[in-house]
């Protein structure tokens, strides 16, 4: 009782300390429960003594970790399983509800990794129901509280169970209790509809809703798909469910709850009515049970709409938005319109949506399903056929009005200089707002365009005078001014980017198309001129330029090039009218006028410098550029500058335009090679520096064949290759310096499209690596003996996963003779893979696993080991070599298919080394044969795990890799033949037929 006294005391400071060493301490002294199996036992007694919620979290998650973690005993997960049911039920209503609800996440855990063997464990439905039955709400509770954890459990994937078992697991939970699971909830929700006990009824109605939520977010294909998503297409509803679905009950008591309900359970009643609009056709026996269900859907919304009930509630509000959204979604506008009650719907809707547009600070994220609603509405209307009205045309121009409205209304009331708070800044909300509004706009074309331009002209001569004025003015004003017409030149390019996707070919629309353009080159001409040359640095001018570089990417998709002039004879005759644009030359001409001015003045927006550049490559044109190149803020967008002018550059034939086009740079290289070592490390050499990688990494980008890359590889190589071994001397404590160094020096070597070809008399393939070697050798000696610091991935991780994929790329580009070096003594190679191995063995692998880049850097390097310098793998020392294999394991286990069919790959090389050098061997063993029968020798219970996720992985995981049993891998598996065995009486008895059937085969 003492030592449990002093366990309490820990787990209060644990829990509830503020001081982060005596957490630590109290931590570290209780981790021995969560780890070593030896205490379940003290688990057990903790939870049946304890006096504090504290130590009964402890023992709770303990164990959850444990049997999470470790392969207990069937028999003792049973104990455990029983146990906590006779727990909760005897203890539970006394319990705090985090220790419950960890309880509880402990049962479903047991029940779901013990699924397959044995019954037992299937009937924690029928156990719930029983806490379901008795009299105390408390038990009740724990009763909802362990279905929705179940259903929760069952639907999400597990860190220690394979993805492959999960999804059997999931499958077989689906048909066997889903659908009794869902039933318990609308009966539950029928039972406390009426209860008047406020305190208790709310919460249990609380869970009952929730439950119906889960149940009908089910990952019902096995997809991963995440239902919680704003886009989760159709629910694939197993056909048994047809009965309940279709019973008109079901809906209502969703609405029903919606109505009697506060926040937020109205906003759950709402999710699950979204999820019952969404419910696939075929669970619909004939059109005439569908009409009926779609019928009582809009029902139910109509009455919402007319009495705005709970709308004053911003997530309620959101919900409802989102399931008006889903009835064009799932239903065609025929069926709409077939439904007595459409005429009023469509009306209230059109009202509910033109209200919404008003409220533009309030419901500018919900606006997004209705402005959907009605863009695939008015899509629909070419393919209706009959007489019955839609009503679209009269409802549709008033809501594209309102929104350009709202838009003018949002500018007028201002915004701060916020990313998050204005449209104009946020891309994706920007995007969103303007994804399905130009439709509406299409549908009635002409009247759309007309009050376009109608609120537009005054807008545009206001900003014309402003630049011809002499006096600033209202600062203000200005700005206002600037946003209305970004927003406008948004929409108008929002407008002309689905011309291709509509098909708007007819004359009229193409006019229509030239007046609204126009009106953009009109501001074109003058957002540069007069007063507004000066005010480059404001942000209301650079929303507006980004605006305009919108509007000539949208523009230059439909109307410029040869194709286009020819099939758009009306748009530039209407703009020769107009403007005197008389072709798609006179505006690309125009279009590189204003792309030359952003980067000559935009020196201080990294974001108007990207967005033009994005145009600059996509028109692959130029002139004098350059200027935004002096500004360090910019720097990054260096590369993308550099890869366009390479592209243009490679376009010709002509060696002495490419020398002439680098001459710049081979400046900066010249005066960077002649300062002198004591004066290196100075800020103007590292900005020089670095901007020189960047440049340099945008030309090898733009080398796609031998003939280009060469003209790079004879211009760097050899003269001045040793400028990136001094930099990389000197600034390898500076990973701003190192980073782009590495990063040039990983497209240098990458053999894409085959570009490193050189002849069969060329050394330059053996000489690449050489320097490749020397830099990664200078490079990672020098970090390793660097101490960590808090940001320990930016100041060493990163540097090292692309030093690894340098050496991946360069060892798999297949130009380089490696037994060249072994056979002339030459150390490149062996120094270049041992200091790799120190590198990434420098790294945890639960940070190699916890960070993308570098896990998917240290696989692909392990493959390419693996695969053509396996001899350096098998003459580690045992240690060395199981730590590696052991990360293939864990690689395997991973969700990411690309990373476990490369492990898997590595571990059949490995394989095919024993096959061929042991089992078929007819000749004396080679030493790396002699060491791999060493490391089986000296790691027994290593093969033996690798091959049982194997097998799970090839067998039985439904992902997509690749990889395959093949005959040196069967050969493998001998040497671990008793687990062999067991794995196949265990399949044989538990799994499918058909991946019986699998196995038989491969057996």
């Amino acid at each position: 009782m003492e030592s449990l006294a002093q366990l309490e005391a820990l787990c209060e400071r644990l829990y509830n300390s503020q001081d982060s060493v005596e957490r630590a301490h109290a931590e570290t002294t209780l981790k021995c429960f969560s780890v070593n199996t030896e205490y379940i036992s003290q688990c057990q007694y903790i939870l049946d003594n304890a006096l504090t919620p504290y130590a009964l979290m402890l023992a709770s998650s303990s164990l959850l970790k444990q049997v999470t973690d470790h392969s207990l005993s069937l028999q003792l997960r049973l104990d455990i399983r029983n146990y906590v049911i006779s727990y909760l039920a005897t203890r539970g209503p006394d319990l705090q509800n985090f220790v419950t609800g960890s309880l509880i996440q402990l049962l479903c855990r047991i029940t779901k990794f013990g699924w397959f063997e044995d019954d037992i464990f299937k009937e924690v439905v029928k156990d719930s129901t029983g806490f379901l039955s008795q009299a105390t709400p408390e038990h009740y509770s724990i009763g909802l509280k362990i279905l929705n954890q179940l259903v929760s459990e069952m639907n999400q994937p597990n860190p220690g169970l394979p993805l492959s078992h999960h999804r059997r697991v999931a499958t077989s939970f689906k048909d066997q209790a889903l659908y009794q699971i869902f039933q318990i909830s609308l009966t539950s929700l029928s039972n406390l509809k009426s209860d008047r006990n406020m305190q208790v009824s709310s919460m249990l109605k609380q869970l009952s809703l929730s439950l119906a939520l889960r149940c009908l977010s089910f990952d019902f294909l096995g997809t991963s798909l995440d239902e919680s998503s704003d886009e989760f297409g159709t629910i694939q509803i197993p056909a048994s469910w047809k009965v309940v679905i279709v019973d008109p009950s079901t809906a209502q008591i969703f609405f029903d709850y919606y109505g009697s309900c506060e926040p937020p359970l109205s906003k759950e009643a709402l999710e699950c009515l979204v999820r019952l609009a969404s419910v696939r056709r075929s669970v619909f026996t004939d059109d005439s049970t569908r009409s009926k269900f779609l019928a009582h859907l809009m029902a139910g919304t109509k009455e919402i709409l007319q009495t705005g009930q709970g709308l004053t509630d911003h997530d309620n509000y959101h919900e409802f938005c989102r399931l008006l959204g889903r009835f064009k979604v799932n239903y065609q506008l025929s069926e709409l319109l077939n439904v007595d009650i459409y005429s009023e719907w469509i009306r209230l809707v059109a009202g509910f949506t033109t209200k919404s547009l008003q409220s533009w600070q309030w419901a500018s994220s919900s606006v997004y399903y209705l402005l959907g609603l009605w863009s695939r509405l008015v899509t629909s209307v070419p393919y209706l056929k009959g007489d019955t009205p839609s009503l679209l045309e009269e409802t549709v121009p008033k809501i594209t009005e309102g929104f350009i409205t709202s838009r003018f209304n949002s500018i007028q009331a201002g915004f701060p200089d916020d990313l998050t708070e204005n449209p104009l800044d946020n891309v994706e909300l920007l995007q969103d707002q303007l994804e399905c509004f130009p439709y509406l706009c299409r549908f009635q074309y002409e009247s759309s365009s007309l009050y376009i331009i109608k609120i537009m002209e005054p807008i545009l001569q206001a900003y014309r005078d402003r630049a011809i004025s002499s006096v600033v003015g209202d600062a203000n004003e200005l700005i206002v001014i600037e946003g209305q017409l970004a927003w406008l030149v948004h929409i108008i390019a929002a407008i002309l980017k689905i011309r291709q996707t509509m098909g708007c070919s007819m004359d009229s629309q193409e006019l229509i198309d030239a007046e609204l353009a126009a009106r953009v080159f009109q501001l074109i001409n003058v957002v540069d001129s007069g007063l507004h040359a000066q005010r480059y640095q404001e942000i209301s001018k650079q929303r507006l330029d980004r605006a305009i570089i919108t509007f000539f990417q949208n523009f230059r998709k439909s109307y410029v090039g040869d194709q286009a002039m020819h099939s758009s004879k009306q748009l530039y005759s209407r703009l020769s009218e107009l403007l005197g644009l008389s072709d798609h030359l006179v505006l690309l001409n125009a279009i590189v006028g204003k792309i030359m001015t952003n980067l000559k003045c935009y020196t201080e927006s990294e974001e108007v410098i990207e967005h033009t550049l994005t145009l600059f490559f996509e028109l692959a044109s130029g002139g004098k550029t350059s200027h935004f190149l002096e500004d360090y803020r910019c720097s990054r967008n260096r590369t993308s500058f550099y890869y366009t002018i390479g592209y243009l550059v490679f376009m010709e034939d002509s060696p002495v335009k490419f020398k002439s086009s680098m001459d710049p740079l081979l400046q900066v290289i010249l005066r960077l090679e002649s300062t002198p070592d004591a004066a290196f490390r100075t800020d103007s050499v590292k900005y020089s520096f670095i901007g020189l990688m960047r440049d340099l990494r945008g030309i090898a980008m733009a080398t796609n064949s031998r003939r280009t890359y060469g003209l790079l590889f004879d211009w760097l190589y050899p003269a001045h290759m040793p400028l990136l071994l001094k930099a990389i001397t000197h600034w390898s404590d500076t990973p701003e310096v190192t980073t782009p160094l590495l990063k040039f020096m990983a497209e240098f070597v990458y053999n894409k499209t085959q570009r490193l070809t050189f002849d069969s008399s060329s050394p330059n393939g053996i000489l690449l690596f050489r320097e490749v070697s020397k830099l990664v050798v200078a490079y990672g000696s020098r970090i390793l003996s660097l101490p960590n610091s808090s940001d320990i991935y930016g100041n060493k991780y990163k540097g090292i996963w692309i030093s690894l994929t340098i050496l991946s790329r360069a060892l798999s580009g297949n130009y380089v003779n490696f037994g060249v070096f072994e056979l002339y003594g030459d150390r490149a190679l062996a120094e270049a893979l041992d200091i790799a191995l120190k590198m990434t063995l420098s790294i945890p692998l639960v940070d190699v696993l916890a960070f993308r880049k570098v896990t998917r850097a240290y696989f692909s390097f392990m493959e390419v080991l693996f695969n053509s310098h396996i001899s350096f793998v098998l003459n580690l020392d045992s240690n060395t070599f199981m730590h590696i294999v052991g990360s293939l394991e864990s690689g395997l286990k991973g969700l990411d298919t690309g990373i476990s069919s490369q492990c898997a790959t590595a571990i059949d090389n490995l394989a095919g080394f024993y096959f061929n050098n042991i089992t078929m061997a007819e000749s004396p063993p080679s030493q790396s044969a002699l060491n791999l029968a060493r490391h089986i020798v000296d790691c027994p219970n290593l093969f033996p795990e690798i091959l049982k996720t194997l097998f799970e992985l090839v067998l039985f995981e439904d992902t997509g890799n690749q990889w395959s049993l093949s005959r040196p891998m069967l050969s493998l598996i001998l040497i671990s033949e008793q687990v062999f065995n067991d794995l196949k009486a265990q399949i044989l008895t538990s799994k499918p037929a058909d991946q019986q059937q699998r196995l038989c085969g491969v057996l």
